[in-house]
């Protein structure tokens, strides 16, 4: 058998999605920009896809600008409050040490540039307090970017909350959402953020693609320049058949968002029932407000990457942590942040589950791991030591 849990990594791309691309591919090919009729068929798909996408999150079709990815998205949004508040002498930015490195890698890069970064603690159960947030924010603060859940330990975070602090401090709130939308509701205008970043092949749309919502009014600094694309704001030509997927795809989610919920929950929980017993293990964040499909656990005494190597001889894929970080032998920066030691952080697993897995694969899952967790202790000295100490 074959399971794949590795969805917070990428997912399966939908046969709806994969249907909806291949006329841009095939037929309306046209560059949108062209004026010929081909140009401006695939001009309508674009504008549609935009239409779609909005509705979706409750936004603007003007909001909404289309990139590369959620990586790409971040780094727009990030990069663009930024120089907002450089114009205003603010030059203070606010964010959390379990942030996705798209978003850690890029205010280091605004920290060369003489912006002060402050990182909030995240605490055991892998929550940002909005008061630690209100507490932060300085006359000099020009925006807070906190993600809506994390990627790695699956936690959401209290985005409304944020955002009304913000608010009232006259702030801008962007948040990461890759990891929840198209998996829990998410909706602008009612959590009142000003921008919000999104990929696509996180809810079975293809690789490649996603957007950046940024409310009316926020005006973008351009990352990619040559061109009048997105409104002047994101220069290529559009990718087309990826772009129209992801709307597809999107809708789809979003339309089935509370059926897909509750099946991809009772999976998960079925993992956690079948797993948290096993001696010295750990779950990693709050057990109630996380998403559906998201479990992160810790073994003691084994390493993670033996342990995914292990598994995935036995047909199931799995991961230790960020799919963007998978060639680092460090530690993940998440688990750390919310105080788990060094040496537990190492013998991490990741399972991340969508609406396409079955409950006989996770009957698959919690027959295999714990074998492979006792025979990894077994020629393990680590282990070794842990049990001696405890004689």
């Amino acid at each position: 058998m074959r399971v794949y849990a590795d969805n917070a990594a990428t997912t399966q791309l939908s046969d709806n999605a994969f249907n909806s691309m291949l006329p841009l591919l095939k037929e309306t090919y046209g560059n949108p920009s062209s004026l010929h009729t081909i140009g401006q068929l695939a001009k309508v798909e674009l504008e549609n896809a935009r239409e779609l996408v909005a509705e979706c999150i409750g936004a603007n079709p003007s909001e909404i600008y289309f990139t590369s990815g959620g990586s790409e998205a971040d780094n727009q949004a990030i990069r663009s409050a930024a120089a907002i508040g450089a114009r205003k002498g603010k030059k203070h930015i606010i964010s959390s040490k379990f942030e996705h490195h798209a978003v850690l890698h890029t205010l280091n890069a605004l920290k060369q540039e003489g912006y002060e970064i402050t990182l909030l603690d995240v605490y055991s159960n892998g929550i940002v307090k909005p008061q630690d947030v209100a507490d932060a924010i300085r006359e000099d603060t020009c925006l807070v970017t906190i993600m809506t859940a994390n990627n790695e330990i699956g936690t959401i975070q209290p985005i409304f909350e944020i955002s009304k602090i913000c608010k009232e401090k006259g702030v801008l709130f962007h948040t990461d959402a890759v990891q929840a939308v198209g998996h829990i509701p998410v909706n602008v205008a009612e959590l009142g953020v000003d921008m919000l970043s999104v990929s696509a092949h996180k809810f079975h749309g293809p690789k490649g693609v996603g957007f950046l919502y940024a409310r009316k009014g926020v005006l973008l600094k351009n990352i990619i320049e040559g061109g009048a694309q997105e409104r002047g704001k994101r220069a290529g030509t559009e990718n087309m058949a990826s772009i129209v997927g992801m709307a597809t795809a999107l809708k789809d989610a979003v339309d089935s968002l509370d059926e897909t919920a509750k099946k991809v929950t009772e999976m998960r929980d079925y993992l956690i029932n079948g797993l948290k017993n096993i001696e010295r293990s750990r779950i990693n964040g709050d057990l109630n407000n996380r998403l559906p499909g998201t479990l992160n656990m810790c073994f003691e005494g084994i390493e993670g990457e033996s342990l995914l190597l292990l598994l995935d001889a036995k047909g199931i894929c799995a991961s230790s942590g960020s799919a963007c970080t998978s060639g680092s032998l460090d530690p993940s920066h998440v688990l750390l942040s919310i105080g788990v030691p060094v040496e537990i952080a190492h013998g991490s697993l990741r399972l991340s589950i969508s609406e396409y897995n079955t409950m006989e694969e996770m009957e698959h899952i919690v027959n295999c791991v714990p074998p492979v967790v006792e025979y990894l202790r077994s020629i393990s000295p680590v282990w070794e030591k842990i049990v001696k100490e405890e004689m």
